[in-house]
């Protein structure tokens, strides 16, 4: 498989240098594209110079802030154009352990159309969130849970592989969310498609450098759509998603729809 990991930036020049270089050490045959809003610390810059340095990094530089939705839709849409059989969804800070990635991609060998990176399922962990963080989190997949009907245990984990030929089918004009309310956004999507959806266990660090991007108003506009969709879903009658099923080649792994 061709491999495209997609890793959206926005004021992560301390970050950016060596997530690159961890993504490349983990898995040395995947290909990286930085996908820069136009950040005043300078990580675009940064990321064109290691993009000179190795054939294997990208950078593709947006204008302006447009939101976490905006630069992967972008990125999601240069990937097919140039043919990668896959797309891995990866923050700039260190959250997501490259080291872990393989996980995600034998989940997509084996079949899954998309993988969520799953702190909430047999295996996955949290290191530095305080109780309140974990509650807000744990609290938010549950309430897009019980509102969507669906049984994946991390709705709003942003750590994801993607099927390219099951993106393609996905119109990406319909996912209007900018924040992380895109991660739900996205899911819902493929789930209603009736693609395969597998939850694999991955360990979430909260970042060392720079600051947080999550704030109130992304809480809000999280909230707000997810009560919208679950409200479109009871007044169309639709039925909620199968409950999830192991996976016999991966006893870790919850197959879900």
């Amino acid at each position: 498989m061709s491999v495209l990991v997609m890793i959206p930036t926005y004021n992560e020049r301390e970050n950016v240098e060596r997530i690159v270089a961890r993504v490349r050490a983990a898995v040395p045959e995947v290909d990286v594209v930085v996908v820069d809003d136009n950040s005043p610390d300078g990580t675009g810059a940064l990321a064109d110079a290691l993009a000179a340095a190795d054939p294997q990094v990208h950078a593709i530089h947006r204008l302006v802030k447009d939101g976490l939705g905006g630069a992967y839709r972008e990125a999601m849409r240069w990937a097919m154009a140039q043919g990668y059989d896959v797309v891995v969804e990866m923050d700039a800070d260190g959250s997501h352990q490259p080291e872990q990635l393989p996980r995600l991609l034998d989940a997509i060998a084996a079949g899954a159309d998309l993988v969520q990176g799953s702190r909430w399922v047999s295996g996955g962990e949290v290191v530095n969130w305080p109780l309140s963080r974990r509650m807000i989190s744990r609290g938010g997949s549950g309430y897009a849970r019980t509102a969507l009907g669906i049984r994946v245990k991390d709705v709003t984990g942003g750590y994801r592989a993607f099927r390219t030929a099951a993106l393609a089918r996905i119109d990406l004009d319909e996912v209007r969310s900018q924040g992380y309310s895109f991660q739900i956004d996205m899911l819902w999507h493929f789930i209603r498609a009736g693609f395969t959806v597998r939850e694999v266990p991955i360990t979430f660090i909260e970042r060392e450098y720079g600051a947080s991007k999550m704030s109130t108003r992304i809480v809000v506009e999280a909230m707000l759509r997810v009560t919208g969709w679950g409200f479109k879903r009871l007044v169309s009658g639709r039925r909620p998603a199968a409950g999830p099923a192991r996976d016999p080649r991966n006893p870790e792994s919850e197959v879900v729809g």
